[in-house]
């Protein structure tokens, strides 16, 4: 347990150390063109914040990217269940053209995993809902910056994940992605068209695959822990299974860590 924990600490400091500004990914639309796909990215991450190095090394090899991009950072908290209500911490990432947003999913110790099309439904619903708050509430307050990459991420309640029967997978249709209510600004209408049409083509799950390596210079208790730490990680459950990412919609990143 001790190892286990001591190369996790050591893989986000490493990422964290490799985490690239948003100037970077706001640059992309001008290096790659319009080289967006259509779609929903769903970037997997540690991270809170930043643009994570998984997917900064996913553009540099493959230089294309979802028309909606979502950083997805899955974080335990020390409680045994936490609501539905008080599930997703969504926000944006960088201006509205972008369309790329950050979602922080807490789970209690022990709340049960969904499926990936009831999580994927969820999310969804969740950044809907986001948009038409935060263009309601556009008139009534400044948005708040998060460490100067992010805007302010909010709490989202809405009562279509309440009443989510636990099991059942949620379907989000056009009239509760892209709903026609009067006080929806232009911007705001365009933004939830584009939502819509990303979920009718689907999501990618996009996760960064580990690969650790030690350093010739590294001494021979470092080199053993990493030796135990990938005979342990090879008999475990990668992280696709526990996320329950269907494998035709996975796309792995890899990522070598010289610790």
């Amino acid at each position: 347990m001790f190892i286990w924990h001591y190369v996790s600490l050591k893989k986000y400091e490493h990422d964290l150390l490799g985490t690239v500004p948003l100037e970077w990914l706001l640059a992309l639309g001008q290096n790659v063109g319009d080289a967006r796909v259509p779609g929903i990215g769903l970037v997997y991450t540690d991270l809170v914040s930043g643009v994570p190095p998984n997917f900064s090394r996913f553009v540099t090899n493959l230089p294309a990217y979802h028309r909606v991009l979502v950083f997805v950072c899955i974080k335990y908290v020390s409680v045994p269940f936490v609501t539905p209500a008080e599930r997703y911490l969504v926000g944006r990432v960088g201006p509205a053209e972008h369309r790329s947003y950050r979602c922080i999913v807490r789970y209690g110790y022990r709340d049960v995993r969904r499926d990936a099309n009831s999580f994927e439904s969820e999310l969804i619903s969740s950044l809907a809902d986001f948009l038409k708050r935060e263009d309601h509430c556009n008139n009534f307050y400044a948005t708040q910056t998060l460490d100067g990459d992010d805007r302010g991420l909010a709490v989202v309640a809405s009562s279509s994940l309440d009443e989510m029967k636990p099991g059942v997978a949620k379907t989000v249709t056009f009239d509760e992605v892209n709903e026609t209510n009067p006080w929806l600004s232009d911007r705001a209408r365009e933004e939830l068209k584009d939502l819509h049409e990303a979920t009718e083509v689907g999501a990618t799950f996009i996760l960064g695959r580990s690969d650790i390596r030690t350093k010739p210079v590294s001494p021979i208790t470092k080199k053993l822990a990493l030796m135990v730490y990938n005979i342990l990680k090879a008999n475990c459950r990668g992280p696709e299974v526990a996320l329950r990412v269907p494998p035709e919609s996975l796309f792995e990143v890899g990522m070598v860590y010289d610790l």
